[in-house]
């Protein structure tokens, strides 16, 4: 009778000494998997921000001007409160969105109320794949605002210059402006930038907003010198360019991003560059369109 043969087998060390390689292999590739997955989602968000400085431009060789930063109350906008990234849907590839957003505007009887009128809510409610950026959790949305009020929301904001009283960059309270007006060069002048909305949700909506002062500042528009006047437990500020953290409210005003060291921005020449936190000082050149001053941006 043929007896089996007894099978070779891992002794308890041997066992130990494999698990302890795996673990330390794990150790070595998971860092490289994240810098990897982080590589690519930036590199998507600064494919969304060519795609928004595109629209930017398109927009302006059709209209001879940039948008409107924000169309105020009594600017003389027949769309009172749409920011200029709704004015982008066209050349966005978002074309039957942008009929939705003319029609909302046709049917409602008193736009400058901004709340009320369903069309409107369904329109802030509504994510655009274009203004969220893959490595920001909380954009496009939708999510609950105060007020009980669904919005979604922008990882980009366009950059009103210093701060929101001195609409000396490109998109800011009626704002008209042209590539006639940026006597600072196109290649040194910001359009627009990312910071993810705060932890509140009460900014950062892409369709309509109020934001401090219904200027639309930290809404859909920033400075890179920004005041606060809304929250009174942050300091007034002038903030500045540096890193921020998903669940401080404070944050809200000045640029930041989920990247490691900086952000991207767009510029006016339609490049998009990602910098660096220690590029801060430069920060408020850069961010006026015809301040005289010669800076060199940082590779």
């Amino acid at each position: 009778m043929l007896r089996a043969r007894p099978r070779p087998g891992f002794s308890l060390v041997e066992l130990l000494v494999a698990l302890a390689v795996i673990a330390v292999l794990i150790g070595l590739l998971l860092p490289a998997v994240q810098k990897a997955r982080g590589a690519a989602a930036r590199a998507k968000c600064q494919n969304n921000l060519k795609q928004i400085g595109s629209a930017l431009h398109q927009y302006h060789d059709t209209e001879r001007r940039f948008p409107t930063g924000l169309s105020g109350a009594t600017g003389g906008s027949n769309r009172p409160y749409l920011g200029w990234l709704a004015r982008t849907l066209p050349w966005l590839e978002q074309g039957p969105l942008w009929e939705q957003v003319e029609r909302a505007f046709a049917t409602d009887l008193d736009p400058a109320k901004f709340y009320g009128h369903a069309p409107h809510a369904q329109l802030s409610a509504t994510p655009v794949r274009h203004f969220a950026c893959p490595s920001d959790p909380r954009a496009p949305g939708p999510a609950v605002a105060p007020g009980a009020i669904a919005v979604a929301f922008t990882s980009y904001l366009g950059v009103e210059g210093t701060d929101q009283y001195k609409n000396d960059g490109l998109l800011y309270l009626d704002s008209r402006t042209t590539i006639a007006d940026v006597s600072d060069g196109a290649s040194n002048t910001l359009l627009a930038g990312e910071r993810p909305p705060p932890p509140d949700n009460r900014l950062g909506w892409w369709y309509r907003g109020w934001g401090q002062n219904k200027d639309g500042s930290a809404e859909m528009l920033l400075g890179v010198r920004e005041r606060n006047t809304s929250e009174a437990y942050c300091p007034p500020g002038p903030y500045r360019f540096a890193g921020g953290n998903f669940d401080l409210q404070c944050d809200a005003f000045h640029f930041w991003s989920t990247h490691a060291g900086g952000a991207n921005f767009a510029f006016c020449d339609g490049s998009v560059r990602f910098l660096s936190y220690a590029a801060d000082d430069i920060l408020p050149a850069l961010a006026t369109r015809s301040g005289g001053e010669v800076v060199t941006v940082p590779d």
